[in-house]
């Protein structure tokens, strides 16, 4: 694939799932190209990740949610992104930015939506004694974890499972299926 699609990452920590994406993107038939790496947070470890692998990054840390969006879309649109992937940033996205933005940005969850969202999902999974979990990438929208679902992936929860084993093999199954979602939206 020639054109690959001008991506940005946003983060807020570790970047795991940002190193899985783009190891990905290596591959000469994966649709995206990570051009930008966006975080809220000085201290993650992704932006490690950026220095690493030689991609531009930006971080806005102790602004206001609308100072950080607008220096965020000023930053996109100089780079001329056109695709957005939200991995462990942990910030909401306003609707103006959605929609100023105009382009697809997507998720990684990690929960079975529409069940368990927004945070503390392996406490709360484990508290309510469910049999499985797991890990969904899904579009965005102004509502908190409810675009459309693009991949799922299920895990069985262990009978004395605890939330970091749980967390840590759900991170597993991300790995996974972050890349096979941008597969499947530009197959």
């Amino acid at each position: 694939m020639v054109n690959k699609i001008k991506t940005c990452v946003f983060i807020s920590g570790k970047g795991s799932n940002l190193l899985s994406i783009l190891k990905s993107s290596r591959d000469y038939n994966f649709p995206i190209n990570i051009q930008l790496i966006i975080s809220n947070n000085p201290k993650a470890d992704g932006i490690k990740i950026a220095k690493k692998y030689n991609i531009p990054f930006k971080y806005y840390s102790d602004i206001d949610k609308n100072k950080f969006e607008a220096r965020a879309l000023l930053e996109l649109k100089k780079s001329k992104i056109k695709f957005i992937c939200l991995a462990g940033f942990l910030r909401i996205l306003s609707h103006n930015f959605i929609n100023n933005f105009g382009y697809k940005i997507i998720n990684i969850h990690p929960s079975l939506l529409p069940k368990y969202k927004g945070i503390n999902t392996h406490q709360r999974v484990l508290m309510s004694k469910e049999k499985y979990s797991g890990c969904t990438v899904h579009f965005v929208i102004p509502k908190l974890d409810s675009g459309k679902i693009i991949l799922q992936k299920k895990v069985l929860i262990s009978k004395n499972e605890t939330v970091s084993a749980l967390k840590k093999k759900i991170l597993a199954q991300e790995h996974i299926v972050y890349s096979q979602s941008i597969i499947s939206i530009f197959r």
